[in-house]
């Protein structure tokens, strides 16, 4: 019921403590049991005496009888719920019968008091000391003869008193310790007495050689933890609705007649003994007054031995029910799967009982009576159940609150105030008897729920924290939606496109190291979305499910990358390559999430057919004009081959500092510095001056600047030499006019999804012809030298002035990056879609032989400042 509206998570939690809540309860039942038997009904049974009855401490002698005795009756309870639950559900009326007979004798014995005032048991009092039997009355004496011998006239007994200074015989006194209902024992037991250790009233020391005194510190809160567990059990017709025949209607109905009726009993109970006992005999924990007599069996009617064999044989039935439905309880936890380390207790017998389950119990409970004290235990109980309880009613509340649809309450009188009060008693409740034990228990629960989190099966089963996750999401959405990011909370939100032919060679390598340099950026703490666009038919069978294997394994990756976001595939016809773009970028995101960054990959020169070439170039292109127009940052890798994936780099990471972007630029730089893979390496800020600048003056400001930002960085200044266009500004621009005019001849044709194929584990064998660079150039279709020098006085001076300053910028490069780990550039902005083969040919030659490359643009609206 737990785990499917709260979740695996906390489900599995508040389960396990369930269990381990009916596991302890099974020890307390039988050390309580041990403790009527051996201090009741069989005194002489006690190892050491009846004198170590009071030696409660925790190597106390009594102590160790009721662990020894205790283990004892596990192991018989042991060997008959190994039998069988039906062997068990024998012996269950018998415990049923007990206990209202049980009930009925105080019932009873409450009026026959009242009836007969002077048939109750005497106890002896000097004043406000109520004495101990066993210091006046000798050996074997019947304890209803105890006024003969506490009187004045008794020279023994006075003296006793007077060894102690009590010499006033005018304050010795023998009265009835059960007056009935017609006396002022209500009265005088409505007002509340915590006494402390050794005391017999609060704040009075007791003389604990002859009087009746307390072994423990009391307090409401401490009382109250060991009386929690006789009103457990609330849960028993949720715990049976397996084998009920209308559980929707058999549980209400059982369970609100059974708290009525336990509610009922409980009441009147402690008005029966308030009223028809003594408050001194109330507070005789052990009987010591009555010479070692339950007080309560001595109210008993018609005899004290109905009351003592009743509680006796209900501990012993209580506890076998306990270590009967424990080991049900943790065979049903391990049979969902969400904590794999219980799998083995998940098996049963051929008779359908968990054996291992029942063996892992009763090593437990065993654990529980070593603690040796009823009290003790108790406490622990009370924490499981109401760990359990609290968690109960918060499921309750949690429903109510987020109006979710499946929640739909019969209980016409339901609200979820009543739930939140009741978990908040379960909580207050916890920390106000034993504030160590709650948190004991709290960090237990955290501590399943993470595990549970971590190794647990993945579970779906529509549960209230995924709801509440949902309407937080839902809320926080919409409270940023529409508004301007500021500086200071802007983050990269990451919009990873991938668009090659999923095939088992380059494609993966250029894949994974993708998706890896985002998971190096994480310390931006943004959305990650990566999609991968197939060609094919949308509305294809073949290749909608060829998508979903590829999204499984992407997610697979991010997932093995610790890369947390998001992935989606998208199916396009080879003419929808700018529309899918367009609505993909615009659409993608929710509210304040909408990515704000578009990583992208430098496509690569090899390739099957010149058409694939192509095809991937103005894919690309397509990418970064729909980025650009769309107001997103750009983040392009070249080289993507030869990028790290775990291999932590020494050196340094060059950022360029060519035109102001804002600073996005650099706070890459730095993000990616933040990843184990670039921590060895230092930043610097490479700025390019002109011969004409103030280079110290630029220096300092820069300075200035990243120190204000709080990055630590080396700044270096260098000059861009403007001399004369050379010979080689013209022939790369040639080539580049070439290479233009032949890839506008080639003639695309249609591809498909059909033979493509989800990325493999294996890594490709990288060569050189692999490398995304300009190495392999068109050849010039040229004849003469005459051709070529009339084509060169043809060229158009602009793009010739853009490749010479291109050519310049790769020479100063090469000179002060060669063996830079990784280079960082400003991207342009791309004038117009006709000028893209050229645009793309510049930063070709821009960045030419450089190992690893990211060019980066902003939008402005990013600016990075001191207080960001």
């Amino acid at each position: 019921m737990i785990s499917r509206n709260l979740g695996p998570e906390f489900g599995s939690a508040v389960g396990i403590l369930f269990y381990l809540a009916n596991t302890v309860a099974t020890a307390m039942y039988l050390v309580g049991g041990v403790e009527i038997l051996l201090l009741y009904i069989f005194p002489w049974l006690t190892i050491g005496g009846v004198e170590v009855q009071t030696e409660t401490g925790l190597f106390g002698m009594m102590s160790h009888n009721l662990r020894i005795y205790a283990t004892l009756l596990l192991l018989l309870e042991f060997c008959i719920v190994a039998m069988g639950v039906r062997f068990v559900q024998m012996l269950a009326p018998v415990s049923l019968v007990t206990v209202i007979i049980s009930i009925l004798a105080c019932y009873a014995g409450g009026v026959e008091k009242t009836l007969n005032p002077n048939s109750g048991q005497s106890i002896c009092l000097y004043g406000e000391h109520l004495l101990q039997a066993s210091v006046f009355m000798p050996a074997g004496a019947d304890i209803s003869d105890m006024c003969l011998y506490c009187n004045a006239s008794n020279p023994e007994f006075v003296s006793s008193l007077g060894a102690n200074n009590w010499t006033d015989s005018a304050l010795i006194e023998c009265k009835s310790g059960f007056p009935g209902f017609a006396s002022d024992a209500l009265i005088s037991n409505l007002g509340s007495l915590y006494p402390g250790h050794d005391e017999y009233l609060p704040g009075k020391l007791a003389n604990r050689a002859i009087e009746v005194f307390q072994d423990h510190s009391t307090t409401f809160f401490h009382l109250l933890a060991i009386y929690f567990p006789a009103v457990t059990g609330i849960l028993t017709g949720t715990n049976m609705s397996g084998d009920l025949k209308n559980p929707g209607n058999s549980i209400p109905a059982g369970t609100i007649a059974a708290q009525l009726t336990t509610s009922f009993v409980y009441f009147s109970l402690a008005l029966v003994f308030g009223a028809a006992i003594s408050p001194e005999l109330l507070r005789d924990k052990y009987g010591l007054s009555l010479n070692g007599g339950m007080v309560v069996a001595e109210l008993a009617w018609p005899s004290k031995w109905v009351l003592l064999v009743g509680s006796f044989l209900s501990t012993f039935g209580a506890a076998l029910q306990c270590l009967c439905s424990a080991p049900r309880l943790l065979q049903g936890i391990a049979k969902d799967d969400v904590i794999p380390v219980l799998g083995t207790f998940a098996k049963v017998t051929k008779k359908n009982e968990p054996f291992n389950g029942l063996i892992i119990t009763t090593i437990i409970a065993e654990l529980a009576i070593l603690m040796g004290a009823m009290d003790s235990i108790a406490a622990v109980v009370d924490f499981f159940f109401l760990m359990c309880y609290a968690f109960v009613n918060l499921i309750c509340a949690l429903h109510s609150l987020l109006g979710a649809p499946n929640w739909r309450p019969r209980y016409t009188y339901y609200h979820w105030s009543l739930s939140l009060l009741g978990a908040f008693l379960c909580f207050f409740i916890m920390f106000s008897t034993h504030w160590d034990y709650a948190i004991i228990s709290c960090i237990l629960c955290a501590v399943i729920y993470k595990y549970v989190e971590w190794k647990g099966a993945k579970k779906e089963w529509g549960d209230g924290i995924r709801g509440l996750a949902l309407s937080t999401a839902q809320y926080s959405l919409m409270k940023i939606e529409g508004e301007d990011i500021h500086p200071k909370n802007w983050r990269p939100q990451i919009l990873i496109l991938h668009s090659m032919p999923w095939t088992k060679d380059l494609i993966d390598m250029r894949y994974l190291n993708l998706i890896n340099l985002a998971s190096q950026l994480k310390a931006g703490r943004g959305l990650t979305i990566v999609v991968s666009f197939l060609r094919g038919d949308p509305n294809n069978t073949d290749d909608q499910r060829a998508a979903k294997e590829i999204k499984l394994r992407m997610e697979f990756d991010m997932k093995q990358l610790r890369l947390r976001g998001f992935a989606k595939t998208l199916i396009y016809n080879e003419d929808q390559i700018t529309g899918s773009l367009h609505a993909l970028i615009q659409s993608v995101g929710i509210g304040g999430l909408r990515p704000n960054t578009l990583l992208l990959a430098w496509p690569t020169r090899k390739s099957s057919t010149d058409h694939e070439v192509d095809s991937e170039y103005k894919t690309f292109c397509e990418k970064i004009v729909t980025g650009v127009s769309n107001g997103m940052c750009m983040i392009v890798a070249k080289g993507i081959t030869d990028f790290p994936n775990n291999v932590k780099l020494n050196g340094t990471i060059d950022v360029y500092w060519i035109v102001q972007d804002g600073g996005l630029c650099l706070l890459i730089g730095f993000l990616l510095k933040q990843s184990k893979v670039w921590r060895g390496c230092k930043l610097r800020v490479i700025a390019v001056a002109q011969a004409h600048d103030n280079n110290l003056k630029l220096q300092a400001d820069l300075q200035a600047y990243v120190y204000a930002l709080r990055i630590e960085a080396k700044i270096i200044i260098v000059e861009l030499a403007d001399p004369e266009i050379s010979s080689a500004a013209f022939e790369r621009t040639l080539l580049m006019e070439e290479r233009t005019r032949y890839m506008k001849a080639l003639r695309p044709r249609p591809n498909s999804l059909s033979n493509a194929a989800p990325p493999s584990d294996s890594t490709p064998d990288e060569t050189d012809g692999e490398r995304d660079d300009v190495s392999e150039k068109p050849a010039l279709s040229i004849t003469s030298q005459a051709d070529k020098e009339k084509l060169l006085q043809s060229l158009d001076r602009s793009k010739v002035h853009k490749m010479h300053t291109a050519m310049k910028l790769n020479e100063v490069i090469l000179q002060n990056s060669a063996e830079s780990q990784i280079v960082l550039f400003n991207l342009p902005k791309p004038k117009h879609k006709e000028g893209l083969e050229d645009y793309i040919h510049y930063l070709e030659v821009l960045s030419d032989n450089v190992k690893r490359v990211l060019f980066v643009r902003g939008t402005g609206a990013e600016v990075i400042t001191a207080s960001s």
